[in-house]
């Protein structure tokens, strides 16, 4: 890996560039409150869950695992994610009950 005095001048500039977006970054999620933060993954693995079971075929078995882990989080974590809990309760609901009506139709891959 070379270092960085090895860098070409234009190589360098971009090296500082790409650092100072990353501390700009870090500064925006220290200042995010963590259950925003929190909440918007727990949402990533709705939408994860949500391609797997809106596929021609769905992928039952992949879905489960973003639904269980959604589940772990918003059930674990009651009373500390904020504002966004009732949506993200409700997001859970809906996968549960896509995915029950899913399953009686195709049988899950296991």
């Amino acid at each position: 890996m070379p270092e960085f005095d090895d860098l070409s001048p234009e190589d360098q500039e971009q090296a500082r560039q790409m650092a100072a977006q990353m501390a700009e970054a870090q500064e925006r999620i220290a200042g995010t409150p963590a259950n925003v933060v929190v909440a918007n993954h727990i949402m990533g693995m709705y939408e994860l869950a949500a391609i797997h079971l809106s596929q021609q075929t769905p992928n039952l078995q992949e879905a489960k695992l973003a639904i269980d882990a959604m589940a772990l989080l918003v059930e674990n974590l009651s009373g500390r994610l904020g504002e966004n809990e009732p949506t993200l309760r409700e997001a859970l609901s809906q996968l549960r009950l896509v995915f029950v009506e899913l399953s009686g139709d195709a049988p899950a891959a296991e």
